[in-house]
């Protein structure tokens, strides 16, 4: 099977799933269910990061863990959810400082505990302010699955117009020495098609039109900021010379290959929410 046929024939397979939990599971199983997921992309992320002892990314992962658990505990008594949003607009704040490591390719790229403390300080500031951000929108009621489903579809949607974009006129790289194979017309392909999403959303996610330039104005910035979160992950696996983080998923690599944009998209999607609408 071609790759790209193993991409789609995953898609066809996985999405359904992920769209029946997003809509149907209650708030806190579903947030445990993509707890479990998320701290599956850590475990690969400590393999970027360059930690080999399975001893020490198994710490690693039950140090999240347990800050998942009191984030959700502390949470219990806040019917706003206070801390959980707390963690997630920073976590929107840390996506905005991302590009700069962009532009110093090299920052922490040799082998050292240096580069590894700060490449897993970099894991939970990408996952744990992502988790805090799908559960303060799923919680977020009357509409909160939709508008949760609504985060992750244009997200999906950008990754695939890209994708399709990119392939058939893709010419002019976005980031050659970080990730050579997306180009400016993919950028621009996954734009229109999230931009797109958005205007199909409008009445389900019970808006009135004249809100539709506001809903595009906060797809269209989610869609970019996701983009950093995909290139944050591909500059991690050029410094550890990885194709993939991992080989689970036919088509799409591993479990952080299939997160990365939504890491970054889900902490800007959720505040920026709040101002525009």
């Amino acid at each position: 099977m071609s790759p790209r046929l193993a991409r789609v024939a995953s898609a066809i397979v996985l999405a359904p799933l992920a769209i029946a939990a997003l809509l149907w599971l209650p708030t806190p199983w579903l947030a445990l269910a993509i707890a479990c997921l998320m701290m599956a992309g850590l475990w690969e992320w400590t393999a970027l990061a360059g930690v080999e002892s399975p001893l020490s990314r198994a710490v690693f992962l039950v140090a999240n863990a347990l800050l998942m658990a009191a984030l959700a505990w502390g949470s219990r008594g806040s019917p706003d959810l206070v801390p959980l949003k707390l963690v997630a607009v920073a976590g929107a704040a840390w996506w905005l400082l991302v590009p700069l490591w962009f532009a110093k390719f090299g920052f922490a790229s040799r082998p050292g505990a240096f580069a590894r403390a700060f490449k897993l300080l970099a894991g939970s500031m990408s996952v744990i302010p992502a988790w805090c951000a799908l559960v303060w929108l799923h919680h977020d009621a009357p509409l909160g699955p939709r508008w949760t489903l609504f985060a992750v579809a244009i997200v999906w949607a950008a990754d695939t117009g890209a994708y399709f974009v990119g392939s058939r006129f893709g010419k002019r790289k976005l980031a050659p020495r970080i990730s050579p194979g997306k180009s400016w017309e993919g950028l621009a392909g996954g734009l229109a098609a999230s931009a797109l999403a958005a205007v199909a959303a409008v009445p389900l996610l019970q808006l009135q039109w004249p809100q539709l330039p506001a809903l595009v104005a906060l797809v269209l910035a989610t869609v970019a900021i996701s983009v950093v979160g995909d290139l944050f992950e591909s500059l991690l696996k050029r410094h550890a010379g990885m194709k993939d983080s991992a080989d689970l998923i036919p088509g799409h690599g591993g479990i952080l290959d299939r997160i990365d944009s939504l890491l970054a998209a889900l902490p800007v999607f959720v505040v920026l929410r709040g101002l525009l609408l």
